[in-house]
């Protein structure tokens, strides 16, 4: 597949290089897996010296890291190298002669293999800064265990970083666009899928549009098989990020794909306390978000979660909850559930991806949804511009037939009075306007 967007982030990458020829400079870069970190880098920077931090020895990994330098730098190393602290130093004493980029990809896993290499880290970049001219690129999947190492105040790298870039899916303009190449005669039916499936991860994107699955029977046979990549991907990313309580979060998420969207509903269900696993999972690991209605006010309780990637959001509903299915590999099973409840699951991605055109459209201070007590009067999305008092008030159907828009305004009323003196303009969202 052909290199798509991300033309914000080259340009970035581009400018931190030029600033990094008068001065060091340090960069984070973090992102889900699969995202394209490593893609986007090398693109940015192709004569760049690559490291990938593999679960290895310390003294492994510097002897691969040391023939890459030998190859790449005239650095002359005399004896052994078995610690990475060693080999840094010569890199940085190096790059105060020379200009270079350095990336340096799964920089958490170090913590594994050997934590120290933080703190000589953080000792030789405090020493060399000011003389070296090296452009330094961290980047790393494990959301956080990254957050940790650059911003909590206890660890050695904080505060030694310049720039940090955190990869986005791609967003629906971009998919409109990749389908426009490679499938251009798409239903928006077949863009909803695809939105919903990949959640625009680039690595998913690519796996589809090689495969050209682009209709639904063609994506599910690619999700849905003997020799899928996707059966195993939630449980192989998820894992290493939750530790070995994480059968716990993943019957969350499965009840949070599942519609049980409250903290309410998930404790009564797996009869236990899981408020510190909802803040971790939230502002820890970044897995989910907390949803209010617009204009509660803090300390709300009417408070619902959602996930945030869409395709964690599809593995645990349709693969994680039928896992038992998934082991006795009766993927048609799988298949027609899938079918069974499309139209239903497929809602909440419709209105999502409106959400996020409104967003795109840059003509709103704050977007989100509505609802009253007891789930009543609920809507799917209020889109505010304060600055010009104006506000959208719309209701997303995949059907336009089933658009009611007087049903819309008797729901509205007690918004109306938070919006006094706004003008208001009622919309219909439906499959036909994406």
């Amino acid at each position: 597949m052909e290199f798509f967007n991300r033309g914000d982030e080259l340009k970035r990458l581009k400018e931190i290089e030029a600033l990094s020829k008068d001065s060091a400079q340090m960069s984070v870069i973090v992102g889900r897996r699969r995202i394209g970190k490593t893609t986007l880098l090398k693109k940015a920077y192709s004569g760049a010296i690559y490291f990938f931090v593999s679960k290895k020895s310390e003294t492994l990994l510097c002897e691969e890291f040391l023939d890459i330098v030998k190859k790449r730098l005239d650095i002359k190393i005399i004896g052994e190298v078995k610690r990475f602290s060693q080999l840094f130093e010569y890199i940085l004493d190096y790059s105060t002669r020379h200009h270079f980029t350095l990336i340096i990809d799964e920089f958490q896993e170090f913590g594994h293999i050997n934590s120290s290499i933080y703190s000589d880290m953080q000792n030789l970049w405090d020493s060399y800064k000011d003389k070296s001219h090296l452009n330094l690129v961290l980047s790393g999947s494990i959301y956080s265990m990254m957050k940790k190492i650059f911003e909590s105040s206890k660890e050695p790298l904080f505060g030694r970083a310049n720039h940090k870039i955190e990869l986005k899916p791609f967003t629906t303009a971009t998919l409109k666009e990749i389908f426009k190449s490679y499938y251009p005669n798409y239903t928006n039916d077949d863009l909803l899928r695809f939105y919903m499936l990949t959640g625009g991860v680039a690595k998913y994107v690519e796996i589809f549009v090689d495969n050209r699955a682009f209709d639904v029977a063609k994506q599910l046979n690619l999700i849905f098989g003997e020799y899928s990549l996707f059966i195993d991907e939630g449980k192989n990313l998820l894992i290493e990020e939750f530790g070995k309580e994480y059968t716990t979060y993943f019957s969350i998420l499965s009840l949070i794909a599942s519609s049980k969207t409250s903290r309410a509903e998930i404790e009564s269900i797996l009869e236990k306390n899981i408020g510190g696993y909802l803040d971790r999972l939230e502002n820890e690991y970044r897995v989910i978000k907390k949803i209010k209605p617009i204009f509660a006010k803090e300390g709300s309780r009417s408070v619902k979660y959602q996930i945030v990637d869409n395709f964690f959001n599809f593995w645990f509903r349709f693969i994680y909850k039928y896992k038992s299915a998934v082991e006795l590999e009766n993927y048609d099973y799988l298949k027609e559930i899938f079918i069974r409840d499309y139209e239903t699951f497929s809602g909440y991605f419709l209105e999502k991806y409106f959400q996020e055109k409104l967003k795109l459209s840059k003509e709103f201070s704050q977007i989100g949804n509505y609802w009253e007590r007891g789930n009543q009067n609920e809507i799917d999305i209020v889109a505010i511009n304060e600055l010009k008092k104006r506000a959208l008030i719309a209701e997303v159907k995949r059907n336009p037939k089933k658009i009611e828009l007087n049903k819309l305004k008797q729901k509205s009323i007690k918004l109306l009075q938070k919006l006094k003196g706004y003008k208001i303009e009622y919309r219909g969202y439906s499959l036909e306007d994406m």
